[in-house]
């Protein structure tokens, strides 16, 4: 083992990647209950999802561990999950077992992308500030529906949208909201982890300790055995469909800036870097997270990305690839605890959200907004996202207006081919739309 992950190079030891490998777990472990409470909003099974999501988890992990040696947790992206539920089956009206298939097809094709390193090409052309602004609007898009989940925000003819009146619900999503951010300041470990579970707590007084409120939590028992229902239940050829390329095309570039931002941002933290100066085993990295989309199209999830709350293992001296590999072997038990968990309600887990949004829009402060030229299209990528409920409309008019405003500005130079060939892109999305 020693030898393996060249614990002694890295200046670690295994009781340093122990206490790392469950630091990483404790901060990414959130996502075996939001996962499947967003993703079961389409009509897949929660029990069927929180299984596909623990064994993408752990697979994926496992695999980053032993294959790319990093101290990287992969999991079912926050983002990647909302476009899934959201966008493609709630709004285009995709059947979930399309955009399941549509999940395999895109991780197909970053197999490819990342083998023949074409992966880090097409990112390169992609102006950076536009992938900031996507992150932010996915981050706004992501609160908005942790807003809505938790009861705070409700539909309103006059304004479309506005707050709920106090109620016991919102009483407590608010103070997990505000529990949960006070244990994150504090730097609690698995701070959303916990606040997930006291807001379940507290939610199952609603219907007992206050007249005329209707319970939110019931009580179906702890073990059972994992359910494997939607295991290979993918369409793969209706996927294929030219109205489905638009989702395909979302899930490529979503998932694009993600895992390669994230690896990126953690390997320059860290220092975990190869003698160019580049993020250590970056192909293999990359190829993983292909792997870790390709089996969660299989497997019943939406697809699996690098995790940004990695870095709270590396913080704690996690360096090599045995700090994933114990993140991974902790996944698994939960595979049994499908009833427990589906006793969380969404405003237990509408809190993760919220914060996580709040995570996700630090980059808007590397948007240069002096510069109309770029602000105005990243502003309207990131705008676009939460507004129109969409990830993908937020990107398809983000790059086309990038271009347009470009063009008229008199640098087209500024403009690559492979830029022009994604608006091309971009624009039979639009039309199959």
């Amino acid at each position: 083992m020693r030898s393996y992950f060249n614990l002694k190079e890295q200046g670690t030891t295994i009781q340093k990647e122990v206490i790392a490998g469950i630091s990483s777990f404790l901060a990414t472990a959130y996502i075996i209950v939001v996962n499947p409470s967003i993703l079961s909003q389409t009509g897949m099974p929660f029990s069927g999802v929180l299984t596909a999501t623990v064994l993408v988890c752990f697979f994926s992990s496992l695999l980053m561990g032993l294959y790319a040696k990093n101290p990287v947790i992969v999991a079912p992206g926050m983002g990647l999950n909302a476009f899934f539920t959201y966008t493609a089956v709630m709004g285009m009206g995709v059947a979930w077992q399309t955009a399941l298939g549509a999940v395999f097809w895109s991780g197909i094709f970053f197999l490819l992308l990342s083998v023949f390193n074409i992966r880090t090409f097409i990112v390169q052309a992609i102006p950076k500030t536009l992938r900031y602004a996507i992150a932010v609007g996915i981050g706004l898009f992501i609160t908005l529906i942790g807003l809505k989940n938790g009861g705070f925000i409700v539909s309103n003819d006059a304004t479309l949208i506005t707050h709920a009146a106090i109620n016991p619900s919102l009483l407590i999503f608010v103070a997990g909201l505000l529990l949960t951010a006070i244990m994150l300041v504090r730097k609690i470990k698995a701070a959303i982890l916990i606040g997930i579970v006291i807001i379940t707590v507290f939610a199952t007084g609603i219907g007992r300790f206050w007249n005329n409120a209707t319970p939110i939590v019931s009580f179906n028992g702890v073990f059972a055995a994992p359910d494997f229902s939607l295991l290979g239940q993918l369409d793969l050829w209706g996927s294929l469909h030219l109205s489905v390329l638009p989702v395909i095309f979302a899930f490529v570039f979503t998932d694009l800036f993600d895992s390669l931002s994230t690896l990126v941002g953690l390997s320059e933290a860290a220092n975990l870097v190869d003698e160019h100066g580049d993020p250590r085993n970056i192909k293999r990295a990359l190829i993983t997270d292909a792997v870790a989309t390709t089996i969660a199209g299989l497997l019943g999830s939406s697809p699996g990305t690098a995790y940004i709350e990695s870095a709270v293992g590396i913080e704690q001296g996690g360096r090599t690839g045995l700090t994933a590999v114990i993140a991974a072997l902790l996944f698994l038990p939960f595979l049994f605890l499908a009833p427990l968990l589906s006793m969380v309600p969404a405003i237990a887990t509408a809190p993760a959200l919220v914060l996580v949004g709040a995570f996700m829009v630090r980059p808007v402060t590397k948007i240069n907004w002096q510069m109309t030229e770029e602000a105005i299209p990243a502003f309207i990528a990131m705008a676009l996202i939460p507004f129109t409920y969409s990830i993908t409309q937020g990107i398809l008019w983000g790059f086309l207006s990038w271009t347009i405003i470009k063009l008229a500005a008199g640098k087209g130079k500024e403009l690559s081919f492979t830029l022009i060939v994604i608006d091309l892109f971009c624009v039979l999305a639009l039309w199959l739309g």
